[in-house]
């Protein structure tokens, strides 16, 4: 039975139906991140479900419905980070994915015979000339942030006063694109150097499949630094990559959590309240993408199974849309005018 830290969510920990269902959901090797979002996700609405005196079993279209209110009213708990939001209510994409778990919970109860129908209705693309169907809740697509060249020196120059092993985890985060949990269970051994090539195992990533990823001049030398350094604070040269230095998991490896706080020290000291850890994942997809990599290419890179995925990955700004579309423009006007100029031959 695959581990699950039902501590996180007392309430589906005691229904039974929900303890099956989650149990089962970790044991078919969904990762421990999808487990907790699912998790939070069904504790969320069996809290509100308690609270309207609804049995999951009988809860109908018009109870999710309700929840979803709920949901888009709430107040916030703590400000986002970037502008501050003025109205309340949940973000778009956590409301997604908790309909995504939630749908998932009924869809259990339906094949174990426990309901008929799913309350979650999913939304349906067009094909054979169809209406697409609508969701539940209409998906909104936000870009993703990246930082201008003003704001990527404040980072970097923020980034400098880190320790050896925090300036290494910036640079191979941007270099390899690099997911959080893929960069803090990278191993020396996932390394070969002499191509500047980083091996990521399947079980680290989040497609479980594996993939290459490069690294740059930079990397490279801080890499070597930092082994140099590990091994006089460790004594140990193989294992995990990134370990901590804490008296209290002294040499232990490091979690995603503390990778996450780092970057937010580096944000209040670069003055980029927007940064995160993903940031710089969507900066270098958009490099790539600057340096005329195909969508496949990037897709592969990134670990992406979807293209559509990718496509939200990449922001190029509009000056730099606009600049392709004047190159592009100039082209194909020259190869008109030059087809154009046969009418003046006289026949």
């Amino acid at each position: 039975m695959a581990p699950i830290p039902w501590g996180k969510f007392p309430t589906v920990a005691e229904h039974q139906l929900a303890h099956r269902w989650l149990q089962f959901t970790a044991n078919i090797g969904r990762a421990p991140n999808t487990i907790d979002a699912y998790g939070r996700a069904v504790e969320d609405h069996l809290r509100f479900c308690a609270r309207e005196g609804t049995d999951p079993l009988l809860a109908r279209a018009d109870t999710v419905a309700a929840w979803i209110r709920d949901m888009l009213d709430r107040p916030l708990r703590r400000p986002a980070k970037g502008p501050r939001r003025a109205d309340a209510g949940l973000a778009n994409a956590t409301i997604q994915q908790r309909l995504v778990a939630v749908r998932s919970f009924y869809e259990y109860l339906v094949e174990d015979g426990l309901r008929e129908q799913n309350p979650v209705r999913r939304g349906q693309a067009s094909r054979g000339g169809r209406r697409p169907r609508q969701g539940l809740v209409r998906r909104v697509e936000q870009a993703p942030w990246i930082p201008n060249e003003e704001i990527w020196q404040r980072i970097l120059t923020a980034s400098g006063e880190e320790p050896l092993r925090n300036r290494l985890m910036v640079t191979l985060a941007y270099d390899g694109a690099l997911r959080r949990e893929e960069l803090v269970q990278l191993d020396v051994e996932d390394f070969e150097p002499a191509h500047r090539l980083i091996h990521l195992r399947a079980e680290t990533t989040k497609s479980q499949r594996a993939r290459e990823v490069a690294f740059g001049t930079t990397s490279s030398q801080l890499f070597v630094a930092y082994l140099a350094e590990r091994r006089t604070m460790f004594g140990r040269i193989d294992g995990p990559l990134f370990r901590s230095v804490s008296n209290r998991n002294y040499g232990a490896p490091l979690g995603p959590s503390i990778w996450s706080k780092t970057v937010e020290r580096i944000a209040r000291k670069a003055g980029a309240a927007r940064l995160s850890t993903h940031t710089l994942r969507h900066l270098r997809l958009t490099d790539l993408a600057r340096a005329d990599w195909t969508i496949d290419q990037i897709a592969q890179y990134a670990g992406h199974r979807d293209l559509a995925t990718t496509m939200r990955y990449i922001h190029l700004s509009g000056r730099e849309l606009a600049a392709r579309f004047h190159r592009t423009n100039t082209t194909i006007q020259a190869d008109r005018e030059r087809l154009l100029a046969a009418l003046l031959e006289e026949r």
